[in-house]
């Protein structure tokens, strides 16, 4: 078995209280006279037993507390019937109050419970014996060894709890303050990513699919067309990029304007721009949050960006309408397969719009719905469900 390891300061203490035990003994002071009744054994050296007892307790101090305060406990008593050492009392009060601090909470509760009973104890009983006020004294003298230092022990081993208790509560709060911030910059991240994803992916589908057929076809004026909607979708590319650099540069100048509900009709003309045959149904509608509006024109653009670069020829519906509450989205294109030149996709478009429409407490299904791919989004406009 490997015999703990002594702490460096217990080591001092030890050696301190030997040395200054054996000055005591060498200049002949100790606490009692040898005439003294309770000096049962005379002269110095049955001082030094006791003494060198509590120099080795105090080595244990802080490993093995309550080994230490037992026997140490022995030791004073033996103490007791010598001529004394003031050093040995002062070591055993420093392993009575080491015992509270460093040893289990249990024991630390019971050494109090037991050191001011004795304390009591020694004041009224010997006052009940000798009836004389000297003989308080005793109780006193009880209560400084023993109550005194595990009194002290109990405040600073809550003092010392206090403090681990709120360095423990300062690292949680640091910890969930991370996490917030790291959840915050994810759903930044991921809002960016959607904003310049349903801004940009129109504009170069448009100009991938042009593009794609400006170099299949040899006819000058399908090319001159082509590179005519290229330009413009180019055009208006930048300036969706330049809007969204705005908006990031906080405090640059003043945000631009976020895409409402009155912007599809201009969001239509453009995709009836890039060759798509598009027919706008936005029926009537009451005041629309600005979250829901923006939710709702990102919902389009993306549903005709897809139409733009895998719809089969045939008429694209966009249709909104207003009930019990909720706006409901709807894109149908034709579905099937398509001849001519396709842009890639990736597959955010859907994910973004699923998130947009979750992030407002609404549904989001897309799919197939016989000859026509249905996007259909239902985003409530009650402001105590938005997000």
């Amino acid at each position: 078995m490997a015999l703990p390891r002594l702490h460096r300061f217990d080591v001092y203490i030890a050696a301190g209280g030997l040395l200054g035990g054996l000055l005591l003994v060498g200049i002949g002071l100790g606490t009692r006279p040898s005439s003294d009744p309770m000096t049962l054994f005379d002269g110095p050296w049955p001082v030094l037993v006791p003494l060198t007892v509590l120099a080795g307790c105090e080595l244990l101090r802080r490993t093995a507390p309550r080994t230490a305060l037992l026997t140490g406990t022995a030791a004073i008593c033996a103490d007791l019937v010598t001529q004394g050492s003031l050093a040995t009392i002062l070591m055993f009060t420093d392993v009575v109050y080491a015992a509270v601090l460093y040893g289990p909470l249990a024991s630390a509760r019971r050494i109090q419970w037991i050191t001011g009973l004795l304390t009591v104890a020694g004041t009224l009983v010997p006052f009940a014996v000798w009836r004389v006020p000297e003989a308080l004294l005793i109780g006193v003298v009880v209560g400084v060894v023993a109550y005194a230092p595990a009194a002290t022990g109990w405040i600073v081993r809550n003092h010392r709890d206090a403090a681990e208790a709120a360095r423990l509560r300062a690292e949680q709060t640091a910890l969930l303050a991370e996490m917030d911030r790291t959840q915050a910059v994810t759903a930044e991240r991921a809002r960016m990513a959607r904003e310049l994803h349903d801004m940009v992916a129109n504009h170069l589908s448009a100009i991938a699919i042009h593009s794609t057929a400006a170099l299949s076809i040899d006819d000058p004026a399908t090319s001159r067309e082509a590179l005519s909607v290229i330009r413009e979708n180019s055009v208006d590319g930048l300036a969706e990029m330049r809007r969204l650099i705005g908006i990031l540069r906080a405090g640059d100048h003043e945000p631009a304007a976020v895409p409402t509900l009155d912007g599809l009709t201009a969001l239509v003309d453009g995709a009836r721009a890039n060759g798509l045959d598009v027919t706008l149904d936005a029926g009537h509608h009451d005041a629309v949050p600005a979250p829901v509006e923006l939710a709702a024109y990102r919902i389009v653009q993306e549903s005709l960006t897809n139409a733009l670069k895998h719809a089969c020829p045939g008429r694209v519906r966009v249709s909104l309408a207003e009930r019990d509450g909720e706006l409901t989205v709807a894109v149908s294109s034709p579905y099937g397969d398509r001849d001519g030149p396709r842009a890639p996709g990736s597959g955010a478009g859907l994910v973004g719009m699923r998130e947009r429409a979750a992030l407002l407490g609404g549904t989001f299904d897309a799919g197939p719905d016989g000859p026509h791919w249905t996007v259909r989004a239902t985003l409530p406009l009650r402001e105590g469900v938005l997000e």
